[in-house]
């Protein structure tokens, strides 16, 4: 790709696959969400080389410097050669933390229904038979 043609931030943030769509990208950065040196970006703001963006989506917060232009949707392992993740280390702990006592597939004690012997206990204590 040519260092002079310029790439919309929406298409960027998409190609690299921070957004699994454009839309998506667009709606982020209409919200806000996409920041320049502290300043929220318009979704038609050219990229260059060596800025740095920070980007928040649905699962994490990004810090990231745009080393090289791409404009097309490429495979991850392609993807990560046009950016560096500057993101915090606290910022990764939160995410690794998170992920693990997330999605466990259990239900989490004390939350939900009560067992029958919860049910038992309480119809004693209310008096009931």
């Amino acid at each position: 790709m040519a260092e002079t043609e310029k790439i919309r931030i929406d298409k960027f943030l998409w190609a690299i696959r921070l957004f699994k769509t454009r839309s998506i990208a667009a709606e982020a950065i209409e919200k806000g969400r996409v920041k320049l040196h502290g300043v929220a970006v318009k979704a038609s703001r050219a990229v260059s080389i060596g800025d740095e963006y920070e980007v928040k989506t649905e699962a994490r917060k990004w810090v990231i410097e745009v080393t090289g232009l791409i404009s097309n949707r490429v495979q991850f392992s392609e993807a990560i050669k046009h950016y560096i993740d500057k993101t915090p280390a606290e910022e990764l702990e939160r995410i690794q933390y998170q992920a693990a006592s997330f999605h466990t597939g259990k239900r989490l004690s004390k939350v939900g229904r009560p067992t029958k012997k919860e049910r038992r206990d309480l119809d004693e204590f209310q008096g009931e038979n």
